[in-house]
């Protein structure tokens, strides 16, 4: 049996409006779950800031992230398209300042 793998991530950060709010955090995280509907998504994963020891090489200014995985570079490209993602960003984008992404290959 064969373990099928993900190869593309497409790892998210999104700082908020307002950091301070935790009831912005929360609807946030609540429309990021609402990717996992999308059928090119293999496995959604949703973070808040860790209370990790502090360093100078962790960046912990953003509020919320999201970690996807797709099986192919035509699965990312469906979900950027698909109307799941669009409505998330219709319907949440009010919540943030600032979004990055990071997309990535297995090496």
């Amino acid at each position: 049996m064969t373990k099928e793998t993900y190869p593309i991530v497409h790892h998210v950060f999104f700082w908020l409006k307002n950091p301070a709010s935790t009831a912005d955090r929360d609807k946030l995280v609540e429309g990021v779950k609402t990717l996992s509907k999308i059928e090119t998504v293999h496995s959604l994963r949703v973070g808040i800031v860790a209370g990790t020891e502090k360093r100078d090489v962790v960046d912990n200014s953003w509020g919320v992230s999201e970690l996807i995985f797709f099986k192919d570079l035509a699965g990312q490209a469906t979900y950027q398209t698909h109307p799941v993602h669009l409505a998330f960003v219709k319907n949440y984008s009010h919540l943030w300042e600032k979004v990055i992404v990071y997309d990535a290959t297995e090496a």
